[in-house]
């Protein structure tokens, strides 16, 4: 490899030829395949290795994203089923470097490897490493079990991507100048969860040796009664058959599978209830179990891992109901379609979630902050773990009453003001307080790539002692400071609370998702 304007690298595959960026001076490859189409006949299957090509691979601009729909009013879909693409990024030296595998986010639906705040230029000079990020099937494409349709597909193809991606990198990333016995696996929202999910799927075993999860929702994931209960509520959407299988759906236009589901994610009805449909799918194979179980069993991967959550990560909630009886009429129904018998005691400790902000936390901690905790308690007996909070807001955000919200962390971390979703309800203000934290979260996230632990100023998430309470947690503001054990009565009663399977006190969804299987797979039963 040199560093010439387009340097060049081997590949299994091939040679690919890249670029260094004008304006940051990096070398970057942008939109390397790594797996082959995942159209036609690949569809909903196991991806496969990208194939071979002759002479050099132009590797100078992105790659279209995976396909997904926009939201918009236009109802349109953007994107190519052939999408298993990566972007590299790294220093213009040959010096040998850390390598982070990163996982966008987007509620499993949406994003891109190259979304602007995660391109990576600025991270990887901060921090000096070899910065890789991931395109992945999303969506009804990548996130949805149809095997209640057919046994000719898998649960779940966005997580066998990601493995593969993780495979690629052990095999080609020396070429980038990028160590392969130090791998960082690192996302945020869904890609948080992603980084949860590979720590526990025995097929990424040993291709990672550190963990960064942002802002994840651990426990997202469906079981297959839920998966097949979205199945047939897709084919209704669509108006096929109930006899519909899944070589019908490889037949079926692939934006029209994707306009259908994204209308299927709008059902306001079930989203209030945390009952999205789009997940990963506990398969007893890809994901073994709940990763809740896995984690509390030991049997996650025994890497070190950095994990945390945003303190007004669903900020928004607070507009969507506008009486306290409504608010506390939706929280209960959203905790009990979990665990009604323990309902009660966490709406106790978020004063019944009647005020805005009350129930804004609950949703916020329900879906990420809960969940987490769980799984920061756990791997702490199994490798070491940090875990953090992310305070810091302009006071515009906190004058608009939205405070550190879902996603507003990564402008720090990847030092990229005004480049998120969250920052663009943020237009006023000075840099210097960002700059400072950003400066802060990038000196820790860079010890961790490079040597498995953050700062020594950042405990671990340990246990009680006779003079500590345990459970330090690293609180970036206005720089960072350690609380321990934040919120511990919230804990508590969430600790007292299966959040391990949606959907089980639903029978008419039950009756509906059961009916299903047993038509398609009699021998399933109720497994």
């Amino acid at each position: 490899m040199t560093a010439a304007e387009h340097p060049v690298a081997d590949t299994t595959t091939g040679t690919v030829r890249g670029v260094v960026d004008e304006r940051s001076g990096m070398r970057t490859w942008r939109g390397v395949p790594f797996g082959a189409s995942t159209a036609s006949t690949g569809r909903f299957r196991a991806p496969q290795p990208a194939e071979r090509w002759q002479g050099l691979y132009d590797a100078s601009s992105f790659a279209p994203p995976a396909m997904q729909g926009t939201f918009g009013w236009r109802d349109m879909v953007i994107g190519t089923e052939d999408c298993l693409t990566l972007d590299i990024v790294r220093p213009d030296t040959d010096d040998e470097l850390p390598v982070v595998v990163y996982f966008h986010g987007g509620t499993f639906v949406t994003g891109a490897s190259h979304e602007k705040v995660l391109q990576g230029h600025l991270l990887s000079r901060a921090t000096d490493v070899v910065y890789v990020s991931v395109n992945f099937r999303l969506g009804v494409l990548g996130y949805l079990d149809f095997r209640s349709l057919g046994h000719d597909c898998v649960a779940t193809p966005a997580l066998l991507d990601q493995i593969l991606a993780l495979e690629w990198v052990r095999d080609n990333i020396a070429n980038f100048g990028g160590n392969p016995n130090r791998v960082t696996i690192m996302g945020e929202s869904a890609g948080g969860a992603a980084v949860v999910h590979l720590m526990c799927a025995p097929g990424a075993r040993g291709l990672f040796h550190g963990a960064v999860a942002q802002s994840p929702p651990p426990a997202s994931v469906h079981s297959r009664l839920q998966a097949a209960m979205w199945v047939r509520e897709l084919v209704t959407r669509m108006g096929l058959p109930r006899t519909t299988t899944v070589e019908d759906l490889r037949a079926t236009s692939a934006a029209e599978l994707v306009r259908a589901g994204q209308s299927m994610l709008l059902n306001s009805k079930e989203l209030v209830q945390l009952n999205t449909s789009f997940m990963p799918t506990v398969d007893g194979e890809t994901l073994t179990a709940h990763p809740i179980d896995t984690f509390e069993a030991g049997e996650q991967a025994a890497v070190p891992l950095i994990v945390g959550t945003n303190s007004d990560e669903a900020s928004f909630a607070k507009a969507i109901y506008q009486t306290a009886k409504s608010r506390q009429r939706a929280a209960r129904r959203a905790l009990e379609a979990f665990d009604p018998d323990n309902a009660q005691a966490v709406l106790r400790a978020y004063g019944y979630a009647g005020g805005r902000g009350d129930y804004a936390d609950l949703i916020a901690d329900a879906v990420f902050w809960a969940p987490t905790v769980i799984v920061a308690t756990a791997h702490r007996r199994k490798a070491r773990t940090w875990m953090y909070r992310f305070d810091y807001a302009s006071a515009a955000m906190r004058w608009l009453g939205l405070g550190a919200m879902h996603t507003a962390d990564l402008g720090a971390v990847f030092g990229e003001p005004n480049s998120t979703k969250a920052s663009r309800w943020d237009v006023f203000g000075g840099t210097e307080a960002f700059e400072e934290v950003s400066r802060v979260m990038q000196y820790h996230w860079g010890r961790f790539f490079h040597t498995g632990s953050p700062g020594d100023e950042w405990p671990v998430y340990g246990f009680r002692s006779d003079d500590r309470p345990g459970r330090a947690t690293a609180v970036f503001d206005n720089g960072m400071h350690v609380e321990w054990d934040p919120k511990a009565s919230q804990r508590r009663a969430w600790e007292g609370f299966d959040m391990r399977e949606w959907g089980t006190h639903r029978q008419d969804l039950m009756d509906s998702a059961a009916s299903l299987l047993g038509a398609a797979h009699p021998a399933w039963g109720d497994g």
